[in-house]
C-alpha cells in the first residue's frame, strides 16, 4: 500500500509539470503580484507610520508584522487548503483577496487612528498596542501575500528540474517588486497619493487574478487523492538532512535582511535619506535578489549537488559582505562626487545607482540564489510541493525578521555597523559550513572507497581554507567613517576641512559633532549639518525658541518637537514665565550629544529642572497625550529626509492645534537652503491651511534670505510692541534680552523686524501651493527633488513681493510703530 502511493505521488506530479509552455505567462503573473505587494508594503507602512510613529521601534513592528503575516501564510496554506484544487485558482484567489483587503485597510485606516488616539500611551503598553494595531492591519492581507507561492509551487513536480521553475517564480515575483517598488516611489505617489496607489495594486491584483482563472482550464493539473488523516502522508518526506538546509537558508535571511537595513542607513548618509533614496536602495536590493534567483534556479537543475553549491554560495556571501561593507566605508564616502555640481536631481539619481549596484550587487545575487539552491537541496520527490516551498520560505522568512529586527533594534546601537557586519560575515561561513561539512562525507560503494576519501580529504580542505579566509575577511570589515556621518553626500569635499569630535551610531539615526578652524561647532544628523554655533544658525535657533514664549500670554508650559542641538529648547527654558519644557525627541543620543557639547550655547537646558524629555515620534506623542500647552514650537530633521513630512501636514497641524490651550502659539522652521520653491510654498501653504492668520519672521544672511519661522495662533494674532519692549526691559528678562542681543537683536524692534509675510497677503505667492495631507505627504517628494539646490535668495526675494506692512499685526504706540515700519523696509527691501 505504501509503495503504491508513493508510485501514484511521483508521477501525478509529472503530469502536472507537462505544461512548460505555459512558463512565460505563469511569470508574468508573478511580476504582476510582485508589483502589487511591493506598492501596497510601501503605503501600508506610510499608513501606519502616521498612527504609530516614525521611529525605528515602529518601523521594527511594522516590519515585522509584514514579514511575519508572510510566513505564516507560507506555512498554513499547504495545510489548509486541500491539493485537489487547482493551484492556479487557488492563487486566483489569493489575489482577489490581497486586493479587497487592500481597500479595506485604506478605508478603515481613519477608524484605526481614532482608536488607536483614543488608547495609545508609552512604554510597554504603547508597544504592544503598536504591535497589535499593525497585527490587525497587516497580517490578513500578508498572510495571503505568503500563501501565493505555496500556492502555484504545486503545479511542478520537486525535482531538480521542478524546483528549478520555483526559483523562476521567486526570481519573477522579485523583479515585479523591483517595478513597484519604483512605480511607487518615483510615480504614483510623487504624482498622485496613497489611494491612487492602492487603487493601482487593486486593479493588478484583480488582472491578475483574471488572467490565473482564465489560464486555469488551459494547464493541466491532476492531483493524487489526499491521504487519510491518520494515514502517514506522503507530504511528510523530506530529503535526507533537509533540517540542515532550513537552518542554513534562515541563516541567509538573517544576513540578508540585517545587511539591507545597515547597507540602508550608511547610503542614506551618502545619498541623502530620501523617499527616493530607499525607493532605489529597494530596487537595487531586489534586482540583485531576482537576477540570483535566475541563477540559482539554472544552477539547482544543473550541477550535481544544489546542497554544495548552496554551501560555496553562503561562503562567498561573506566575502561580498565584506566588499560591500569596504566600499561603502573607505571608498565610495571619497569618491570625488559634488552633489550641488548637477541643478538635476535625476542626474544625481543615476549616480546613486551605480553606486548602489557597485556596493550591494554581488551580495544580493549570491542571496538571490541560495533560496532556489535550498530549494533543490531540501526536495525529495513524491513531497507536497507546497509544502516544500513554504517551509523553505518560512524558514528563509523567520530568518530575516530576526535580522531586520535585530540590525534595527539592537545590533547597530549596541555594537555599531562594523561589528554588525563582521557579524554577518561570520554568520555567513556558519550558514556555509552547516551544509558544506556533512556534504564532505559522500556516501561510497566497496569499491570506490579510495576515491571517496580523496574526494572528502579535497573537500575538508576546501572548506578550512574557505573558513580561514572567511575569519580573515571579517577583520577587513572597516568601521564607518564620521566624516561620513558629519557631512554625508558632501564627504568627499570636507575632507581634512573640519575635526569630527564625536560620532555615535543611535537607535534611528547617526550623529556626529565637529568643530570648525574659527572654533564653531556643528551638530549633524542625517549627514548634514542641522545646528551649529555658526551666527545665521544661531540666530535662528534663538528667534524660534524666544517668539515662542514672548508672544502668548501667559506660556506656562511649552512643547519643544526635535532636540537638535538644544539652542532652540534652551532658549525657551530661560523665561521666566516659562514653569514646564517638554521635549520630545526620537533619537536617544542627541539629548547626550547637546548636553556634553552645546551646553555652553543651550544654557544647559538637558539639565534644566523644568525640562521633561521623552524619547518619541513627536507625532505619536501628540497623539497620545492628553496634555494641552500654551506654546508649541517645531524644529524637525529636513522635509526631504523620509519620515520627516510626516510633520508638515494639515492633519498634523491640526493635532498641534487640538494640544494649544486658548491664546496658544505654534512655530515652525522653514529651511530655504538645500530646497525649491515648490517645497517652501507646499511647508508655508499647508501651515497656513491650519492657521490662516499665520505669520512669516525672516532669517536672513548678509541682506539674503536663508531660513524662515512660521508662526500661528488659533485666534487673530497680535503683538502689542510697547509690552514687548517693557517686557525686554524688565529685570526678569536680563536673560533673554541678553540671549536676543547675542543674535543682533537689540530690542523688541530689531526681533519684530524681521517680519516677512502674512498669510492673507502671500495668497498669490501660494496659489499653485501643493497641500501636504496625511494620504499624499506631499513634501517629501517635492523636497526630496531639491536637496542639492541652493535657491534660497530667490525664494525668499520672490515671497518679499507680496509682503505688506502689517498695521492690524501690531498694537503700541505709534513711535514705536512707526520705527518698526522703517525697520522692516530697511532690513528685508526685496
Amino acid at each position: 500500500m505504501r509503495a503504491d502511493m508513493i508510485e501514484r505521488e511521483s508521477t501525478a506530479p509529472a503530469a502536472r509539470d507537462a505544461s512548460g509552455r505555459w512558463l512565460p505567462a505563469l511569470l508574468l503573473l508573478f511580476v504582476g503580484s510582485g508589483s502589487a505587494a511591493l506598492i501596497y508594503e510601501i503605503v501600508w507602512l506610510q499608513l501606519l507610520q502616521l498612527v504609530i510613529g516614525s521611529s525605528t521601534v515602529s518601523l521594527g513592528v511594522l516590519l515585522g508584522t509584514f514579514m511575519g503575516g508572510m510566513c505564516l501564510g507560507s506555512l498554513l496554506l499547504p495545510r489548509v487548503v486541500s491539493t485537489r484544487h487547482h493551484p492556479l485558482r487557488v492563487y486566483a484567489a489569493l489575489e482577489i483577496g490581497i486586493g479587497l483587503i487592500g481597500l479595506l485597510v485604506l478605508w478603515l485606516m481613519p477608524f484605526v487612528t481614532n482608536l488607536y488616539t483614543a488608547w495609545g500611551g508609552y512604554g510597554l503598553g504603547g508597544y504592544l498596542l503598536r504591535g497589535l494595531v499593525a497585527a490587525v492591519c497587516l497580517l490578513p492581507p500578508t498572510l495571503l501575500m505568503g500563501a501565493t507561492l505555496p500556492a502555484v509551487a504545486r503545479w511542478v513536480e520537486t525535482t531538480p528540474r521542478g524546483v528549478s521553475r520555483l526559483g523562476f517564480f521567486y526570481g519573477g515575483n522579485i523583479a515585479g517588486a523591483v517595478c513597484g517598488s519604483l512605480l511607487a516611489g518615483f510615480y504614483l505617489l510623487r504624482v498622485h497619493d496613497m489611494a491612487t496607489a492602492t487603487y493601482v495594486a487593486a486593479a493588478i491584483n484583480a488582472t491578475v487574478a483574471a488572467i490565473g482563472l482564465a489560464l486555469a482550464p488551459s494547464i493541466r493539473y491532476s492531483a493524487g487523492t489526499d491521504a487519510p488523516a491518520a494515514a502517514p502522508s506522503i507530504a511528510t518526506v523530506r530529503a535526507p538532512g533537509a533540517t540542515v538546509v532550513y537552518v542554513a537558508i534562515a541563516l541567509s535571511g538573517f544576513c540578508a535582511l540585517a545587511a539591507e537595513v545597515i547597507w540602508t542607513r550608511i547610503l542614506g548618509l551618502l545619498f541623502g535619506g530620501s523617499v527616493y533614496t530607499f525607493a532605489i536602495i529597494l530596487a537595487v536590493f531586489l534586482v540583485g535578489l531576482g537576477i540570483g534567483s535566475g541563477a540559482g534556479a539554472f544552477l539547482s537543475r544543473n550541477v550535481a549537488s544544489p546542497r554544495a553549491a548552496l554551501g560555496w554560495c553562503q561562503m562567498l556571501v561573506a566575502g561580498a559582505v565584506t566588499w560591500a561593507a569596504y566600499m561603502l566605508a573607505d571608498s565610495l564616502p571619497y569618491w570625488p562626487i559634488n552633489p550641488a555640481i548637477s541643478s538635476n536631481i535625476w542626474y544625481n539619481f543615476q549616480l546613486d545607482i551605480v553606486r548602489a549596484l557597485w556596493a550591494m550587487l554581488p551580495a544580493t545575487l549570491l542571496w538571490g540564489a541560495s533560496f532556489p539552491l535550498a530549494l533543490a537541496a531540501a526536495a525529495s520527490r513524491g513531497q507536497d510541493p507546497g509544502r516544500l516551498v513554504g517551509g523553505v520560505y518560512a524558514a528563509n522568512t523567520v530568518g530575516a525578521i530576526a535580522g531586520a529586527l535585530g540590525a534595527s533594534l539592537l545590533l547597530v546601537a549596541w555594537v555599531g555597523s562594523q561589528r554588525a557586519q563582521q557579524l554577518l560575515v561570520a554568520l555567513s561561513a556558519v550558514s556555509a559550513l552547516l551544509v558544506l561539512i556533512p556534504a564532505a562525507w559522500p556516501a561510497a560503494a566497496a569499491g570506490a572507497r579510495a576515491v571517496a576519501s580523496r574526494r572528502r580529504e579535497t573537500g575538508i580542505a576546501a572548506i578550512v581554507v574557505a573558513t580561514g579566509l572567511a575569519g580573515w575577511l571579517a577583520t577587513r570589515v572597516p568601521a564607518v567613517p564620521p566624516l561620513l556621518v558629519a557631512y554625508g553626500r558632501y564627504a568627499a569635499t570636507w575632507i581634512d576641512q573640519s575635526e569630527i569630535i564625536y560620532m555615535g551610531e543611535g537607535l534611528n539615526s547617526s550623529v556626529a559633532v565637529s568643530r570648525l578652524w574659527n572654533g564653531v561647532l556643528n551638530y549633524h544628523n542625517a549627514g548634514k549639518v542641522q545646528a551649529s554655533s555658526e551666527p545665521q544658525d544661531m540666530r535662528l535657533q534663538r528667534m524660534l525658541g524666544h517668539f515662542t514664549t514672548l508672544v502668548p500670554d501667559n506660556p506656562r508650559s511649552v512643547l519643544v518637537i526635535g532636540c537638535g542641538a538644544g539652542v532652540t529648547a534652551g532658549a525657551v527654558s530661560i523665561d521666566p514665565r516659562v514653569e514646564r519644557v517638554t521635549i520630545a525627541e526620537i533619537e536617544p543620543l542627541v539629548p547626550e550629544v547637546a548636553s556634553t557639547y552645546f551646553s555652553a550655547y543651550n544654557f544647559d537646558v538637558i539639565r534644566n529642572p523644568k525640562v521633561r524629555l521623552f524619547i518619541d515620534d513627536a507625532r505619536h506623542y501628540l497623539l497620545t497625550t492628553h496634555e494641552k500647552f500654551d506654546a508649541i514650537t517645531s524644529d524637525p530633521l529636513d522635509p526631504w529626509v523620509k519620515g520627516a513630512a510626516t510633520l508638515y501636514t494639515t492633519e498634523f497641524f491640526e493635532i498641534v492645534k487640538q494640544h494649544l490651550n486658548p491664546g496658544g502659539v505654534v512655530t515652525l522652521f522653514v529651511q530655504l537652503y538645500e530646497s525649491n520653491p515648490e517645497a517652501v510654498k507646499s511647508e508655508v501653504a499647508t501651515f497656513f491651511e491650519a492657521f490662516p492668520n499665520g505669520v512669516i519672521w525672516g532669517n536672513t544672511q548678509q541682506g539674503k534670505g536663508y531660513d524662515m519661522v512660521l508662526m500661528g495662533q488659533v485666534e487673530p494674532l497680535q503683538i502689542d510692541l510697547d509690552v514687548m519692549e517693557a517686557r525686554l526691559n524688565s529685570p526678569e528678562y536680563v536673560s533673554v534680552a541678553q540671549s536676543l542681543y547675542e543674535v543682533g537683536f537689540a530690542s523688541a524692534v530689531d526681533l519684530f523686524a524681521t517680519y516677512a509675510g502674512r498669510g492673507p497677503d502671500l495668497r498669490g505667492w501660494l496659489r499653485d501651493a501643493a497641500i501636504t495631507r496625511d494620504r499624499n505627504l506631499r513634501l517629501q517628494y517635492l523636497a526630496g527633488l531639491g536637496l542639492n539646490l541652493y535657491q534660497s535668495e530667490s525664494i525668499y526675494t520672490d515671497m518679499l513681493t507680496h509682503r505688506r506692512l502689517p498695521e492690524r499685526l501690531f498694537t503700541g504706540s505709534e513711535t514705536l510703530k512707526q520705527r518698526l515700519w522703517a525697520a522692516i523696509e530697511r532690513a528685508q527691501a526685496p
